[in-house]
């Protein structure tokens, strides 16, 4: 069989012939290259059409097709936003030989992240909404969580301590995040099959960011996923599990626990769970010492959340 060339990335186009054989030489549709990558298509697409990044050859139909090559280099695009430099930075880099290479310059995070403190300042829904919806369209969940959100709530944190209208802004943002992030949910769950990963809040905070954005991160992974924002008690936390039919379980908790309770939670439980959230840095030592939780699978952020899930199999 004879190999299919590799594409000049720069120049191909959506009237780019393919031979009638390009799937079965390793050639992947959007969806597929978008489940292997963790790239949504919409940013995949963003990507060709804003800067060049990644141009896949078109079927007759305008299909898009992504060769072993176009994989390859869009993990080096990963790379680089992991790196911290922003995606229209990055075609200089990746067509620039190696040994060529200058420091990139800095990236947009810092800029864009004021911008987004401002508009929550001003309590500028419309913006801060625009904001986000090109950030979503330019950066994959992860690097967007890694890059954007924790540190954009590391500096709310501190801007809301002791400041005159902190309460207003944080009603305002986490209302915000929450129906952002629970829509995003709710329209993935809807093309989605399968047994959720069910997700809990469990410790007494109003609302807790890092549980949405654990959540939205597992969706983002073709994951459905379920959310109870609300602390259940240990039998009901069975229920819950009962009834949904859960994949496994998410305990999420910014506060100190009842190490016994969730000793309950995970003895009576008929999948994996998992701790998650600064409670796994509260109690690391306990968890490490007591036999009746070896069992339990943990992560202190959403990013080691998504890494641990995805590293047993649970989406």
């Amino acid at each position: 069989m004879t190999a299919l060339p590799e594409p000049d990335f720069d120049t191909l186009g959506a009237d780019t012939a393919l031979p009638d054989n390009a799937v079965a030489l390793g050639w992947l549709p959007i969806r597929e290259v978008a489940r292997r990558t963790g790239v949504n298509p919409v940013t995949l697409r963003a990507w060709e059409r804003r800067y060049g990044l990644v141009v896949p050859h078109r079927t007759p139909k305008g299909h898009r097709l992504y060769s072993p090559g176009h994989l390859e280099r869009i993990h080096r695009v990963l790379t680089w936003l992991n790196r911290g430099v922003s995606v229209s930075q990055i075609k200089a880099l990746l067509d620039t030989p190696e040994q060529r290479l200058a420091a990139p310059t800095p990236s947009d995070w810092v800029p864009l992240r004021e911008n987004l403190v401002r508009a929550i300042g001003e309590l500028a829904e419309r913006r801060l909404d625009e904001l986000f919806n090109q950030a979503m369209a330019l950066y994959p969940p992860a690097t967007l969580c890694e890059r954007l959100m924790l540190p954009l709530l590391s500096d709310l944190h501190l801007r809301w301590q002791h400041q005159y209208g902190a309460q207003l802004e944080q009603a305002f943002f986490h209302g915000w995040l929450r129906s952002k992030l629970g829509t995003r949910l709710y329209h993935n769950n809807r093309q989605l099959s399968g047994p959720p990963l069910l997700l809990i809040r469990h410790s007494e905070v109003p609302f807790d960011p890092e549980l949405w954005l654990t959540a939205w991160l597992a969706s983002s992974a073709d994951c459905p996923v379920e959310v109870l924002d609300w602390p259940l008690p240990a039998s009901e936390v069975a229920l819950a599990i009962d009834r949904l039919a859960a994949r496994a379980l998410v305990l999420h908790s910014a506060r100190p626990l009842q190490l016994d309770n969730l000793a309950r939670v995970l003895a009576g439980c008929p999948c994996p769970v998992m701790l998650a959230g600064p409670a796994v840095i509260i109690h690391g030592q306990a968890l490490k010492e007591r036999a009746d939780l070896r069992g339990l699978l943990q992560a202190s952020d959403p990013l080691a959340a998504h890494l641990t899930l995805r590293q047993h199999s649970l989406f």
